[in-house]
Order: structure tokens, then C-alpha cells, then sequence
């Protein structure tokens, strides 16, 4: 499953960093919180959720993105299946992931099996009965492109446009705007200006929104008609 894996170094507080990227994994400021606001609030879920509904990711990392999905999937007790496929170009170990998704102690029993899957290396990952995980190995540029799959809400998780620009590319926010449903959204924590400008480019009605703790601005969009 792995070509490339992560780089890590751990601060102190429990944090990976990215050594790639000179970017941490999730929020100093408790990541669980800011993942539901950004990617649950910020694409309206979980009162969207039904039967099929397809969540797509730019990159995985951790894998928190994924479990605050599912942890809401599950609460939200939605009869039908969830989709959820992810782009990743360096993923972790499953000790790594491990390791960092232990700084969320209300996650664990979510944690403990996609660590088990993860551990496996096999693709798709079955991880339960109603959810399947897809994640993508490689370059989102050129992965992404040649998917042939619709995403209902994007989580845009990748490290910050200033560091990774590679993954906020006008040519790949039009991607995910190619593999966008007719009425799908995306959020992100990112408010900069050129990711705007892409998603607008992509077909996306782009609204600058409150971010989460500190963070002043956040993007929500909405394919094809405009955000209300």
C-alpha cells in the first residue's frame, strides 16, 4: 500500500509534524474540535448523510478526519452505506497512526480497528458492515484525475496551502470539482485567496466563513448553485 511514507517528528504535546511539510497533523488547539467544525459543520453534516453518501478527502494523514466522520455517521444512526476515499501521497505507519490518534482518548474504539486495517495494508478497507474506506496512494495530481468516482463532501485536509501548494493547484481544485456531485459541497480550513479563486474556477459558489479558536477565516463551497 506504502511508496512514500510520512516523515515524522512528535513535539511534546503528542503532535506529529510533518518533516516534508514543516506542518503538524492536526490543531495544537484540540484537533478533534476544529475537525468537527471545519469538515462536519462546514459541509453541513451530519444532516446530509443518507444511503451512499460519499465523503472524499485530500489528504489522510492521521486518519482523524475519517473517524470524526464515522463517529458521526454512527451517532447520526443513518440506515445505508458510507463511502469515504482519500488521497494520500505520504502515508504513516500504523504505529504512527497509533500513536497520534492516541491524543484523542474519545476515539479510541473508532481508532483500534482502522489501526488493525491500516496494519494490513490491504485497500479497500472494509471497516464495517455499512463503511468503506478507499484511501489512494500517490500524488493527488495525478491520482485524483483518474478516479472515476463522485464525492458528496470534500474534507480539503491537506497541510497549509503556504507549505504543500502543491495540493491547492488550480488543475486539482478543478479535479475535485470533476468529481463533485450535482449538489455536493467542500470545506477546508484554509481561507487563501488562490484556493478560493481554484474552487470558484472548479464550478464551486466559495463563501469565506468564522474559523475555528484563533483561526479567523475558513472556506466553505457548494457546486453549482450558491451558498446560502
Amino acid at each position: 500500500m506504502q511508496d512514500q511514507q510520512a516523515d515524522l517528528e512528535w513535539r511534546d504535546s503528542g503532535v506529529p509534524v510533518s518533516n516534508q511539510f514543516d506542518d503538524p497533523y492536526f490543531s495544537l488547539d484540540n484537533g478533534l474540535e476544529e475537525t468537527r467544525h471545519v469538515f462536519l459543520t462546514g459541509n453541513e453534516l451530519p444532516t446530509r448523510f443518507c444511503d451512499g453518501f460519499h465523503i472524499g478527502e485530500l489528504g489522510f494523514g492521521t486518519g482523524l478526519g475519517f473517524l470524526t466522520a464515522v463517529q458521526a455517521w454512527l451517532a447520526s444512526e443513518t440506515k445505508g452505506h458510507l463511502h469515504f476515499t482519500s488521497f494520500e501521497a505520504f502515508p504513516m505507519t500504523d504505529l504512527e497512526m497509533e500513536r497520534a490518534l492516541s491524543a484523542f482518548p474519545e476515539l479510541a474504539e473508532l481508532a483500534a480497528p482502522l489501526v488493525r486495517h491500516w496494519g494490513a495494508k490491504l485497500q479497500p478497507i472494509q471497516y464495517a458492515p455499512n463503511i468503506t474506506l478507499n484511501v489512494i496512494i500517490g500524488d493527488a495530481r495525478e491520482t485524483l484525475p483518474q478516479w472515476h468516482g463522485k464525492v458528496d463532501a470534500w474534507f480539503l485536509d491537506g497541510f497549509s496551502p503556504a507549505k504543500n501548494p502543491e495540493l491547492w493547484t488550480p488543475e486539482l481544485m478543478q479535479a475535485v470539482g470533476d468529481h463533485t456531485t450535482a449538489d455536493g459541497t467542500a470545506a477546508t480550513y484554509t481561507a487563501a485567496g488562490f484556493v478560493r479563486r481554484g474552487l470558484s474556477d472548479a464550478g464551486f459558489h466559495v463563501q469565506r466563513i468564522k474559523g475555528y479558536g484563533r483561526k479567523r477565516h475558513m472556506t466553505v463551497a457548494q457546486f453549482g448553485v450558491p451558498v446560502i
